[in-house]
C-alpha cells in the first residue's frame, strides 16, 4: 500500500513538472512577440537602420516564429500524450483500486481461515487427547479379554459338573415320562433334583406305597441304575470317556421326603421320614446293584433326607400349593473340588476303574 501510494505521488509531481515546462514556454513566446512589437513601433519611415540590424532582426524574428511554429505542434504533441498518460493513469488508479479490493477482501479471508485453522487445531487437541484416553481403554479391556480367555480349570471343571448334572435329570425326567405318561415329575428351579410333586407317589398321609407307585419307584430306580455306574466307584460301576468325558463323579443321590404344614410337626416330620426310607427300600429291591454305586469316599450314593414342612417350594395357603409341597425329591449332590488338586484325584479314581476293566 505504501509503495502504491508513493508511485502514484511521483507520477503527480511528473505531470505538475510537465505543465510547469509548458507554461515558460508560451511565456518566453510572448516575451518575444512584446519585444518584435516594440522594435516595429520604434522603427519610422523617415529613420533607416542599418541593414545588418535589419538582418539580424529579421532573422530573430523567423526563428522565433519557427521556434514558436515547432513549440506549438510540440505542445498539441505533448498534450495528446498527456490526455493518453491520464487514460492510463486513470485505467491503472482503477486497478489498483480493484487490487486493493482484491486485497482487502483477500485479508478478511485469511483472517477467517486462520480463525477456522485455531477452531480445528482445538478440536485436533481435544481429539487427541481423548484418542489417548480411548487407546488406554483398549489397552485395559484387551488385558481384560486376555484375562478371560485363560478359563480357570476349577470353575470350567464345576461348569462341566452342572452342566453333567442337568443332563443326567433330564434323562431321568424324559424316561421316567415315557413310561409313566399321567407322572407329574419336573426339575427343581436349581435343575439338581427330580420332583414328584402331589400325589405323585404317595397318596395324602400315607407313607406305604401302592402296586401302582411302587411300580414307578421301581422303574426309577431301573432307570438310575442304568445312569450311576459311569458317574461312581465301586463293584457295579463302569466308566468311559464316552459317557463320562468331563471325569465328573456324583457324591449322593438323595431320596427327600417333603410334606405341608398341615399336622403336627412331629407327624410331619415322621411322614416325610417314612416316605423317604420306604422309597429307598423300593428302589433297592428293584434294583439291588444300586447300593454298590459308591462315591470318591467310597460311601454308597443313594441315602434319604427327610425336611417335613422345613423346605416348601410354594406357599402352603391353597390346597394346591400344599399339594405341591408334599413331594418326594430326588436329588443329585456332585463332588465339586476345592481345587486342581482335586480334580486330578477325580480323574485318577475315575482312570483307575477303567483300566481295571480293561
Amino acid at each position: 500500500m505504501r509503495a502504491q501510494g508513493k508511485r502514484v505521488h511521483h507520477e503527480e509531481e511528473e505531470e505538475s513538472a510537465f505543465v510547469s515546462m509548458t507554461d515558460m514556454t508560451v511565456g518566453f513566446l510572448f516575451i518575444m512577440m512584446i519585444l518584435l512589437a516594440f522594435f516595429v513601433s520604434q522603427t519610422r519611415d523617415n529613420e533607416t537602420v542599418p541593414r545588418d540590424l535589419y538582418e539580424d532582426v529579421k532573422q530573430e524574428r523567423d526563428d522565433a516564429l519557427k521556434l514558436a511554429q515547432t513549440q506549438s505542434e510540440t505542445i498539441v504533441r505533448l498534450e495528446i500524450e498527456l490526455a493518453k498518460l491520464r487514460e492510463e493513469r486513470a485505467a491503472l488508479v482503477e486497478e489498483r483500486n480493484q487490487i486493493l479490493k482484491e486485497l482487502k477482501d483477500a485479508r478478511s479471508q485469511v483472517a477467517s481461515l486462520s480463525a477456522r485453522i485455531k477452531t480445528l487445531e482445538e478440536t485436533l487437541a481435544k481429539l487427541l487427547v481423548e484418542i489417548v484416553e480411548k487407546d488406554a481403554q483398549i489397552e485395559e479391556l484387551r488385558a481384560e479379554l486376555e484375562r478371560l480367555k485363560q478359563v480357570d480349570p476349577l470353575e470350567a471343571y464345576l461348569a462341566r459338573v452342572a452342566q453333567v448334572r442337568r443332563d443326567v435329570l433330564r434323562q431321568l425326567r424324559d424316561a421316567i415320562r415315557l413310561d409313566f405318561p399321567d407322572l407329574l415329575v419336573e426339575l427343581s428351579e436349581e435343575s439338581d433334583a427330580l420332583r414328584f410333586q402331589g400325589e405323585g407317589l404317595f397318596a395324602s398321609n400315607r407313607s406305604n406305597l401302592t402296586s401302582q407307585k411302587s411300580a414307578i419307584v421301581e422303574r426309577l430306580s431301573q432307570r438310575l441304575d442304568e445312569v450311576l455306574p459311569c458317574f461312581t466307584i465301586g463293584p457295579a460301576s463302569i466308566f468311559s470317556e464316552d459317557c463320562n468325558p468331563g471325569f465328573v463323579m456324583i457324591e449322593a443321590v438323595q431320596i427327600e421326603g417333603h410334606t405341608d404344614n398341615q399336622g403336627t410337626d412331629v407327624r410331619n416330620r415322621t411322614l416325610s421320614a417314612e416316605r423317604a426310607n420306604n422309597t429307598f427300600f423300593a428302589m433297592t429291591r428293584a434294583a439291588t446293584r444300586i447300593i454298590e454305586h459308591r462315591n470318591l469316599k467310597g460311601q454308597p450314593v443313594l441315602s434319604v433326607a427327610a425336611y417335613g414342612p422345613d423346605r416348601p417350594v410354594t406357599s402352603n395357603d391353597s390346597p394346591a400349593g400344599r399339594a405341591t409341597n408334599r413331594r418326594i425329591d430326588l436329588r443329585f449332590i456332585m463332588v465339586t473340588p476345592q481345587d486342581t488338586n482335586g480334580i486330578e484325584t477325580i480323574r485318577d479314581a475315575l482312570s483307575s476303574i477303567s483300566e481295571i476293566q480293561q
